[in-house]
């Protein structure tokens, strides 16, 4: 049976029901402690490519063609994401994202690819 997956800020307050807590972003968020995150694992690998990232600056007006350019990055990391898949069989997992918005970030994008192509 799949566990839920879920994306949180990192800034938000770790808590045990989080489940296994993966940080999706390329870059280490500022004015957090490595031991506060209690993180299982930082996955830079499926996080937007520094370029993709620098363009897009979390401007709304490019987050749909965002979208578009990070499916493309993320195809040839089938593997990491169905890894992600398996462990969401046995626990919860929280994809953690630094950008200050909820509705405009890459994990946004990041979750709705897990759950709709693997």
């Amino acid at each position: 049976m799949q566990k839920k997956i879920e994306i949180k800020r990192i800034y938000d307050e770790p808590l045990t029901t989080d489940g296994y807590r993966v940080l999706v972003d390329r870059l280490w968020p500022r004015g957090i402690k490595k031991i506060d995150a209690k993180l299982d694992e930082w996955d830079k690998e499926i996080a937007p490519t520094t370029a993709l990232r620098k363009w897009f600056d979390h401007k709304e007006e490019r987050f749909a063609e965002f979208i578009f350019k990070y499916q493309l990055e993320l195809k040839p990391k089938i593997e990491e994401l169905k890894r992600l898949k398996k462990i969401a069989k046995t626990k919860k997992v929280t994809l953690l994202y630094g950008a200050k918005n909820p509705a405009i970030n890459h994990a946004k994008v990041l979750l709705d690819v897990i759950n709709s192509t693997l």
